[in-house]
């Protein structure tokens, strides 16, 4: 078992009492892991202790492949050998802090350096929870007690639910921090505790003092929550969204037509939450019956939106992403013609520049900008292929040629979309129609794919050999009308496109 000796900062060993805590929650290749990792580091005469949520998590009997190793000796030397000793990589994060990456097949260790006394390196972490350790020499397979070392009594917060910071100098000292606080307790289910709100709300500016990776690394890991909706409401009142994202702040109050059951920024943030909804992960406040039923769902979908895009975001968080960001420039756009009717007109596209920005400038990658930034710009594209009618073979290829790789998401922004504009106020007759456009317009991409590739009727050689053109754009516009034309059925043979060509140079005088 794990004797807990609650300890003041001053590490006074007094006052211990037993917990029923068994050795067994940690996983057996772990432990192994770990005390090979102790007989390692004690021959060369290095003190380690694990911290961190690797205890806070086993405490809680939570699964984790990630590690947090505290050692008295410099990362920069003992890392690499660690990690040549596991047969491991070793990744530098921090050089001036001490702090570096060993990845192993199913683990993952993160190591930093400590000098002085355990209780004065608790002391420097963010949360009580996560300010707790054990020494690493008490983890041999055979030894029946653990001491656990919580000098600031994070057992006795994760028995309440409680995220509190370790001291008031928190979130100055490192301001990513703010954001880990509201991670942790939507992961854990966890209350922040009053005083570390209002600690919170008072530093929340300090957050654009964080290199953008790691507010990158910590956003993405927020958009993973079944309640990211609600995730994006609470940083709004600690003051934490609009200092992260200044652009969202000018959202607030922008009324809309009447057909819009909240202004722009709560409007958005409400996207967010039917993203969730309709990708089943989530709930829908304001449910009707039969909402979730109409919307196009599959296995073969649920696995497309959790396709990895790049390092730790999916196409799930990168829509929900967009889904926050995708009216961010209607402010600006806002105008009455003149009949007095309120317009928008031209927000997709400056809205997908605007978006492009604040992405790059909080480091997503470029594949990631250029995701969410399409999804921005064509997020109205999908009810604009037809009008009162399903959208002909033709519009259908244009679109996915337009849109690319997210034309399924766009899709599915559209209809978040669409949720999040009625509210409670939602017409069942509008919504079926809307999900069924989607089906189709999915079922009928499907086809089209089958059709287009990898038959290829004709290509540029043909068009230079056959017809005598030269190199140069218009042998691109042809051959791109071909394949709309094959996408649309009309062309299903060698014959049939050279005719098709012929017919379009004389029509054009070629």
């Amino acid at each position: 078992m794990i004797l807990i000796k609650d300890r003041e900062p001053e590490m006074n060993l007094s006052n211990e009492i037993t917990s029923e805590f068994d050795k067994s929650l940690i996983e057996i290749h772990i432990k192994s892991v770990l005390t090979r990792l102790s007989e390692f580091l004690v021959s060369r005469s290095v003190h380690s202790y694990l911290v961190g949520g690797f205890i806070r998590d086993v405490l809680l009997g939570r699964d984790t492949a990630d590690i947090d190793i505290t050692v008295d000796a410099d990362v920069l030397s003992i890392g690499p050998q660690i990690a040549d000793q596991f047969q491991g990589k070793f990744i530098l994060l921090d050089e001036v802090n001490g702090i570096g990456r060993i990845i192993l097949k199913d683990l993952t260790l993160d190591i930093a350096s400590f000098t002085g006394e355990i209780g004065s390196d608790l002391a420097r972490r963010d949360f009580t929870i996560d300010a707790m350790a054990i020494d690493m020499n008490q983890l041999g397979l055979y030894n029946p007690d653990i001491t656990l070392i919580d000098p600031f009594g994070g057992r006795t917060d994760l028995d309440r639910g409680i995220v509190r910071s370790v001291t008031n100098t928190a979130f100055s000292s490192d301001p990513v921090r703010l954001l880990r606080a509201v991670r942790l307790s939507f992961e854990l289910g966890f209350n922040i505790d009053k005083k570390t709100e209002l600690e919170i709300s008072s530093s929340a500016n300090r957050i654009t003092k964080v290199p953008g990776e790691r507010v990158r690394e910590e956003l993405l890991r927020l958009l993973v929550s079944s309640r990211s909706g609600h995730v994006f409401n609470y940083m709004d009142k600690l003051g934490l969204l609009t200092a992260l994202i200044p652009e969202i702040s000018l959202l607030r109050g922008v009324t809309q037509p009447r057909e819009h059951y909240w202004d722009v920024l709560e409007h958005s943030i409400n996207t967010v939450s039917a993203v969730d909804f309709i990708l089943h992960q989530g709930v829908w406040d304001h449910k009707n019956k039969d909402i979730l039923a109409k919307v196009p769902w599959t296995s073969s979908l649920a696995q497309y939106f959790d396709q990895s895009v790049s390092n730790g975001s999916t196409r799930r968080s990168l829509l929900k992403l967009a889904a926050l960001l995708h009216d961010i420039s209607k402010p600006q756009a806002k105008a009455f013609d003149e009949n007095g009717r309120m317009r928008f007109l031209g927000h997709s596209e400056e809205g997908s520049m605007v978006v492009s920005s604040i992405l790059e400038r909080l480091r997503f990658s470029s594949k990631e900008v250029k995701q969410v930034s399409f999804m921005v710009k064509y997020h109205l594209r999908p009810t604009q292929m037809s009008q009162d009618k399903l959208p002909t073979r033709r519009a259908i290829y244009r679109y996915f040629r337009d849109i690319g790789d997210v034309g399924i998401d766009t899709l599915y922004l559209s209809l978040a979309d669409h949720l999040a504009t009625r509210g409670p106020d939602l017409l069942m007759a509008n919504w079926e129609y809307h999900t069924r456009l989607v089906d189709y317009v999915l079922t009928e991409h499907v086809q089209q794919e089958k059709l287009v590739q990898p038959v290829k009727l004709i290509d540029g050689n043909d068009l230079i050999n056959v017809f005598g053109m030269k190199p140069g754009p218009e042998i691109g516009r042809i051959l791109e009308q071909i394949l709309e034309a094959q996408a649309a059925g009309e062309l299903t043979t060698r014959e049939e496109a050279l005719d098709y060509t012929r017919n379009y140079l004389l029509t054009e005088g070629k």
